[in-house]
């Protein structure tokens, strides 16, 4: 990496402060101006702080979130998925911290992964990024054979074909996630705000019809009791439960991958952060909370394995309740939940995979970028990975459903175990080249052993949670779709480091001169950011 240079930066002033009078730099090198658009690294910094709030609270909150914890209920019953989805928000509450700390102070294009290879080994961001693309590659098949699912309520098959509904989604996806950031991050924004108070209007019916007040009578915690609940199947359910709870918190990480988009890191990201905690508590827990305060968790509509159709919960409870429309009411918020986390998948994919191409370990081909900075090559690519989907031609929409969520929940808990083992290695880089903690932007919450115990549950819950494979007779296709990201990432990470002969970062070395510091005086910020646009303005 470069030194930082006296020359400072049109973008982001810094302060350090030590004993001697404080001194304000830049150690962010110069961005490029376009046609009047920022762009750094290829891209666009377009993305807003209430962008990045917005997205990190709500953007990959999906179609599947209204129908899927439905798999939840059946899998484990009320308590049971209450239970599991609150130790995932835990492991997902201490990761974001761990993004938070190192990605406001390398708020770089690629996020964790390039951080990954700067501060561990790029043998292990090659894998961990190849493999965190494919996982998202699955998502996406995911998201579109859900949506497949509950769009056949309104049109069976016999009127619109499988397939006809992915080239539906195929045309429309790669026309908006063409558009650029800046429509990215408003959709994402209005979209968002819609989830949310779509989520808290379900609640608040929810809570109608568990009082009865449809006339259904009252309901109370009728559904956590015996045969319903509060757990079914014993331990195998609740184990299977962390498999789908890690795949829907995924995505709280792609604010690490939008900062290179940011305008301003330093305080947006941060804010984004934050934010995680809400959606941990309000959506996850939430959601899980009211599907199972009005819906049984052996209602025979709820998704499963066997399902070739699924009802949302929300659908179940209000139709048992007198309410026969819900259908109707629930598959439009679906509807729009679906275009809004599938803007956002294909949003991280390509990021990914322009990123991978920026550093070589792709073809250049996927750093191909328009005037405005939208790496269309690599989002175009990525869109393709939806045509996944058409393998409910072969096997039931609930089997489908199954087995990425199998492939991409073991994917999520490899993905954050790497997060964190690169805050625990740059915290040890800092501590041992001397780094006063005063100087983070953001530093992650309490003591370094949080994100140590964070670590281990990522790597024991990765190497649990296909246990039920095991049990007699013995189930390949559960063993297979369980377990086989963990041989595929060993592979792309010792074929990597062989062919290539990369070593691993010592921590004397890492390389720090460009982060981005802790800022106390804002009039000293606002003097130098000043003097920064008159020096860009004579650049261009």
């Amino acid at each position: 990496m470069a030194q930082t240079s006296d020359l400072e930066s049109p973008s982001c002033p810094q302060k350090i402060s030590g004993d001697e009078k404080s001194i304000v730099k830049t150690t962010e090198k110069p961005v490029d101006v376009q046609n009047g658009i920022i762009l750094d690294d290829g891209l666009q910094r377009g993305l807003l702080g209430r962008h990045v709030t917005l997205i990190s609270l709500a953007s990959v909150i999906g179609a599947s979130c209204f129908y899927g914890f439905g798999y939840a209920l059946y899998l484990s019953g009320p308590l049971g998925a209450l239970i599991g989805f609150g130790i995932v928000g835990f492991i997902v509450w201490a990761l974001m911290q761990s993004v938070g700390e190192v990605t406001t102070m390398f708020p770089i294009a690629g996020g964790f992964v390039e951080h990954a290879g700067r501060f561990v080994d790029p043998a292990f961001s090659f894998a961990m990024a190849w493999m965190y693309y494919f996982m998202w590659s699955v998502f996406l098949g995911s998201e579109w054979n859900g949506a497949i699912l509950i769009l056949q309520y309104w049109v069976p098959e016999e009127k619109m074909p499988l397939y006809g509904w992915v080239i539906v989604f195929w045309v429309f996806f790669s026309i908006l996630t063409t558009l650029g950031v800046v429509v990215y991050g408003e959709i994402e924004y209005y979209f968002g705000w819609f989830k949310i108070i779509s989520f808290a209007v379900c609640f608040f019916i929810s809570f109608l019809v568990n009082v009865g007040a449809f006339g259904n009578g009252y309901i109370g915690f009728r559904y956590w009791n015996p045969p319903e609940g509060p757990i079914v199947n014993g331990i195998n359910g609740f184990g299977q439960v962390f498999v789908l709870a890690s795949a829907y918190y995924v995505g709280t990480e792609i604010v690490s991958l939008a900062a290179g988009e940011t305008k301003d890191p330093r305080n947006s990201i941060p804010t984004g952060v934050d934010s995680v905690v809400y959606r941990i508590v309000f959506v996850y827990m939430g959601v899980i909370f009211f599907q199972g305060l009005i819906c049984p968790s052996n209602a025979p509509e709820l998704l499963n394995a066997e399902s070739t159709v699924a009802s949302s919960p929300f659908t179940i409870g209000f139709v048992q309740a007198g309410w026969k429309s819900a259908g109707d009411f629930i598959n439009v918020l679906i509807v729009i939940a679906f275009i809004s986390a599938v803007n956002g998948c294909i949003y991280v994919q390509s990021r990914v995979l322009y990123s991978l191409a920026l550093s070589h370990r792709a073809p250049q081909v996927f750093a191909i970028t328009s005037t405005k900075g939208v790496p269309y090559v690599s989002i175009l690519t990525s869109v393709c990975w939806g045509f996944l989907a058409l393998m409910n031609m072969k096997v039931t929409a609930g089997q489908v459903f199954a087995y990425m969520t199998s492939v991409g929940g073991s994917a999520a808990y490899i993905a954050w175990a790497g997060i964190v083992f690169t805050h625990l290695r740059v915290r040890s880089g800092l501590v041992k080249q001397g780094i006063n903690p005063s100087t983070y932007p953001f530093k992650a919450f309490g003591s370094i052993w949080i994100y140590r115990f964070n670590l281990f549950l990522n790597v024991f819950l990765l190497l649990i949670q296909g246990f039920t494979a095991f049990e007699k007779p013995f189930n390949w296709r559960l063993f297979v779709v369980s377990y086989i990201t963990i041989p595929t990432t060993i592979l792309l990470f010792v074929g990597y480091k062989l062919y290539h002969k990369t070593r691993w970062v010592r921590l004397s070395e890492m390389d720090f001169s460009d982060r981005l510091l802790k800022i106390d005086d804002e009039d000293e910020v606002k003097k130098v950011s000043f003097i920064n646009k008159l020096t860009a303005k004579v650049r261009h």
